[in-house]
């Protein structure tokens, strides 16, 4: 009688793409397997090839060679594996897979291993299959351990983010650095964010893919999801932060992108939101969409073109139905010349432009030359956290609560946050600036005439005009025209040195008609929040008074 051969397949598994490009274990595999088939005298008509993790038993090579097997029913083929962990490294994954090739007809066997139905056969195989996953964990443990250990050595071991690549250094073995020209970019646009130069992500997001650079990297194709992942990335600052792993904070040993400082203004600007909302269909027709809101319910102010007789008018509405002005409408060049003349009110006279300019200059003097007694107030304060983080340590080891546990924890992160930023400002502090002059000649010019910008024709300017000039959208009511303005911090000045009548000016500098040494008077409206900067009389040697400028501690509002 003729002698039918018995048919075969082969399978193979390595457990990452990167091991099958640049090993040679599928390779090896096969030529075992078929060294094996031949000596058993099988006919290997197939062989299939994974590059996946032996923790799952769905892979796509499994599921084409299972199909197949499924489709020759009549007649049942050899499944030949180099080794049990080839086939999985879990005992779950193990029992599911042998189950399904046995359900489609397969023969299991393996050049190291016979399957049989015995007891003794069965308790081997589950042995060695344990045994196999004891291996995969045991690998991942030592995987992560010295992968948290080099992080906590200010080494960043995850995948590399947009605007970095991995580069054998010497001395530091693999690490990150600068990808540049994406680099710059990036810089560019987390600054631009954290100044309030880019008000949403979607801004973020056109500047970059407005870069040819940008445009050509891989980086091109992030999603949108991307752009809020890059923007809470402490990496960038120059740090590594994973909780998940007991990491907090480690300067890393690759170069920032971006100052820790400029991070937790990225984290403020996410919190509480844009200012002046970007629209897809924002147009020339309405500047003031989205950033005038009504007096009446405080949601933004929509626009439309009505139909008339003979051509269309443009109207600013109210469209909140709970709203007492619902449906009611505002004609635009209304609403534009109320605003226009708030614009007006708001340019300051050549006298008192030069006023708040001298101010302005003697305050950067100031600054700059406060620059070691900064250093001294930023020392003590680190002494004060450090001394609160070794409390609250101490503390810890005689709680016997995990939620005081937690809590203490929590404190600690929160104090490790403000030391790190307080370390960024102790090593800039000093640092050389550029000429007053040069740094804020542009923003002079535009506090002199903000009408200027907002005449342009251009759209941008507009509303770029709303980003610099107010910190909070515009109440209109209708009928009565614009609330009481929130300005921008220097527009906010100019308006209290304006109120100041009585206070007199001369080369040494301004000095108000009365007081008393070491009062303070405000030079913000009434009408606003409460007073950030101030003015101190102070008295000389020879019994006159002076004046200093104080400049007490605030937050920039969005530009």
């Amino acid at each position: 009688m003729e002698r039918t051969e018995q048919k075969a397949v082969i399978y193979c598994r390595v457990s990452g793409r990167k091991q099958k490009l640049e090993g040679h274990g599928l390779e090896s595999q096969e030529t075992r397997c078929r060294e094996y088939a031949a000596h058993r005298g099988y006919q290997v008509v197939a062989a299939f090839h994974d590059d996946f993790t032996g923790a799952s038993s769905s892979r796509p090579a499994m599921r084409a060679m299972l199909d197949m097997l499924k489709r020759s029913r009549k007649e049942r083929y050899v499944v030949i594996i180099d080794d049990i962990s080839r086939l999985a490294r879990g005992l779950r994954a193990h029992m599911d897979l042998r189950a399904a090739i046995e359900a489609a007809g397969g023969i299991l066997e393996s050049p190291n291993l016979e399957f049989a139905d015995d007891a003794d056969s069965e308790m081997q195989e589950y042995i060695l299959a344990t045994i196999a996953q004891h291996h995969r964990r045991k690998n991942a443990e030592q995987v992560k351990n010295r992968m948290r250990a080099r992080n906590l050595n200010g080494y960043y071991t995850f995948q590399s983010c947009v605007g970095y690549r991995y580069e054998k250094v010497e001395g530091h073995g693999k690490m990150l650095v600068r990808d540049e020209p994406i680099a710059s970019i990036l810089q560019e646009a987390l600054e631009g964010f954290a100044s309030g130069r880019f008000p949403q992500q979607i801004n973020v997001r056109d500047f970059l893919a407005s870069h040819p650079e940008w445009k050509r990297s891989k980086a091109a194709q992030l999603a949108p999801q991307s752009i809020c992942n890059m923007l809470n990335r402490v990496v960038y600052a120059g740090y590594i932060d994973y909780p998940a792993w007991g990491i907090s904070l480690v300067k890393g040993k690759h170069e920032p992108i971006i100052s820790y400082e400029t991070y937790q203004a990225i984290q403020r600007r996410l919190q509480r939101g844009p200012v002046v909302t970007e629209r897809r269909d924002m147009n020339a027709d309405f500047p003031l969409r989205g950033f005038v809101t009504c007096a009446g319910c405080g949601k933004p102010y929509q626009a439309s073109w009505s139909k008339g007789r003979t051509k269309h008018h443009p109207y600013y509405l109210c469209a909140t139905k709970a709203c007492p002005d619902y449906g009611k409408s505002i004609r635009r060049d209304v609403m534009q010349q109320d605003f226009a003349n708030l614009l007006s009110e708001m340019r300051p006279t050549a006298k008192l432009f030069g006023l708040a300019h001298d101010l302005f200059r003697k305050l950067w003097d100031d600054r700059i030359g406060s620059a070691q007694q900064q250093k001294r107030a930023i020392e003590t304060e680190l002494a004060k956290i450090e001394k609160g983080i070794t409390q609250l340590v101490d503390r810890i080891v005689d709680a016997e609560s995990d939620a005081v546990v937690e809590a203490y924890e929590r404190r600690i992160r929160k104090f490790e946050e403000e030391r790190t930023a307080l370390r960024e400002r102790l090593a800039n502090c000093g640092a050389s600036q550029k000429p007053f002059r040069d740094t804020f000649r542009t923003a002079m010019e535009f506090l002199l005439n903000p009408c200027k910008l907002w005449d342009s024709n251009d759209p941008a300017h507009k509303r770029l005009v709303l980003k610099l000039t107010f910190v909070e959208r515009l109440a209109y009511a209708r009928n009565h025209g614009f609330r009481t303005a929130l300005t921008s911090l220097p527009f906010t000045v100019i308006s209290g040195l304006n109120d100041l009548k009585e206070m007199v000016v001369d080369r040494a500098g301004f000095e108000p008609a009365y007081g008393k040494p070491g009062q303070i008077y405000s030079l913000l409206p009434l009408t606003t929040r409460p007073p950030v900067h101030g003015v101190r009389v102070g008295k000389r040697s020879n019994g006159e008074r002076s004046l200093a400028c104080q400049w007490q501690s605030w937050e920039r509002p969005p530009l």
